[in-house]
């Protein structure tokens, strides 16, 4: 079992950034591939970013290439994700997940232990 807790939401202005924070407890956080999603409301949950284990390999959604950076650190059991140049479009509330298949996947179905969310509003 694994407990995921994100944090670092909030209302920030166009063009502006954040950092959002996912810490992990229970078992080890190093042997799991990881990723963020977002639902905004209205909408179903998309995926944004995913980050292998060891850190060496992530992928992005077109839509957040080139503003947003996932990364971890093993040592902290914890899963980030920078956001910058954020768009109001970007508002939504945002997930960390643990990979199962370990292979990046861009389907909500491949993802387990689903922390509660952390909210972001970007405003015009």
């Amino acid at each position: 079992q694994v407990q995921l807790v994100e944090s670092g939401g909030g209302l920030v202005q166009a063009g502006g950034s954040l950092r959002l924070s996912c810490a992990a407890s229970g078992r080890t956080f190093s042997t799991y591939a990881m990723g963020w999603f977002r639902q905004a409301p209205g909408k179903e949950r998309e995926f944004v970013a995913a980050i292998r284990r060891s850190g060496a390999t992530r992928r992005y959604a077109d839509s957040v290439k080139g503003r947003f950076s996932i990364s971890r650190d093993n040592v902290k059991n914890t899963l980030y994700l920078q956001m910058n140049s954020l768009k109001p479009e970007d508002t939504a509330v945002y997930y960390c997940a643990v990979d199962r298949s370990g292979t990046l996947s861009g389907h909500e179905d491949e993802y387990d232990y689903w922390g509660q969310g952390t909210q972001v509003t970007v405003s015009s």
